[in-house]
């Protein structure tokens, strides 16, 4: 495994991480078990999860994630052997969190409480705001139009909860998700003018199929230290190749979840078809590649992976260790000129 240190922190964290989303809907509590015990034994010390997993999210398994996650911490005993990075979810979608959902100081503490009762723990390595308060562009939508949100909730109130919460101990640092340049930029500017906690990630999705990470906020990465932790590293499981030409495997999230449509469109299939054929002419893995070409970018700081069997999560780890060659890096820029940003 390789480690890096988050820039502005002292974490040490594998340059993968396990993403967690399914332990509560695809995963049982024991297979979330096996595949915590599972990574760590192949080096990896980074978790990834959120208040409102599993996904997709339900009332009903909302939470599960986190719990499975605190049992296994409570049962192993390997809290001071890992880094937790969990996200307190903002406005819009799941109101049955909390009845305001706000990213307010009232909701973002009782967020941060209830993940650690959850986690069993009492601090958080790294707390991310899961998306904006503000309306965005995010989870693949285009052609932004300004809203008037009258919500009364600012960057700089979330920032001042977040920045308490840190001056208390509850976490140790911030960073956000499914955020813009403009919301980056707007949170490092706020904390050196307020003197306030400093944001120190930045967790969007980036893959084969979607580079848009590339266009604005990856020199934000280098100038600012506020690096990518990727996630949907195969586009839902896309890239493996595992759904061209219609097929549907049983069990798979795509083929359970009709929702998951996202990386389904016509060019991103012609796209996805060009990757898993460049895989097999180089004698490569088509997951292992596409997650290979996520580890080798520089303003990457850890490459969140899932999976929902060990052969898959192994399989996945294991791509730390592929070196891609200049001549496939070559052709990679190839198939994305030719199929630019197919799925954004």
């Amino acid at each position: 495994m390789q480690f890096h240190t988050l820039p502005h922190t002292s974490l040490d964290v594998s340059k993968i991480c396990l993403g967690t989303m399914t332990f509560g809907q695809q995963n049982s509590e024991a297979d979330a078990h096996e595949q915590l015990s599972l990574a760590l034994d192949l080096g990896v010390n980074f978790i990834d999860t959120a208040e409102m997993y599993a996904v997709p999210p339900t009332q009903e398994t909302q939470g599960l994630t986190e719990k499975y996650i605190g049992s296994w911490l409570q049962k192993s005993g390997k809290r001071d052997k890992v880094v937790i990075a969990t996200k307190v979810a903002g406005p819009r979608g799941v109101p049955y969190i909390r009845d305001n959902m706000s990213l307010d100081r009232r909701n973002v503490r009782q967020a941060v409480d209830d993940s650690l009762a959850r986690l069993q723990t009492d601090y958080i390595d790294l707390y991310q705001v899961h998306w904006p308060q503000r309306h965005v562009n995010s989870f693949g939508q285009l052609n932004y139009t300004h809203q008037d949100e009258n919500s009364g909730v600012s960057l700089l109130d979330t920032l001042d909860a977040l920045s308490e919460l840190v001056r208390e101990g509850k976490i140790r640092y911030i960073g956000v998700s499914n955020e813009t340049p403009w919301g980056v930029m707007s949170y490092l500017r706020l904390a050196e003018k307020h003197s306030l906690t400093r944001i120190v990630s930045i967790q969007n999705p980036y893959n084969l199929l979607n580079r848009s990470f590339e266009v604005g906020l990856s020199e934000i990465s280098h100038q600012e230290g506020v690096e990518l932790l990727a996630y949907s590293p195969l586009a839902f499981g896309v890239l493996t190749g595992k759904y061209l030409n219609g097929a549907r495997p049983e069990g798979a999230r795509c083929t359970r979840w009709e929702r998951f449509a996202r990386y389904f469109t016509e060019q991103g299939q012609a796209a996805t078809k060009a990757y898993v054929h460049l895989a097999n002419e180089f004698s490569l893995d088509p997951a292992q590649m596409a997650l290979a070409f996520v580890n080798s970018r520089s303003f990457v700081a850890s490459n969140i992976i899932g999976a929902t069997t060990l052969d898959q999560l192994k399989t996945n780890i294991e791509s730390i260790d592929i070196q891609l060659p200049e001549e496939l890096l070559i052709r990679i820029d190839e198939v994305s000129a030719k199929y630019s940003n197919p799925c954004p």
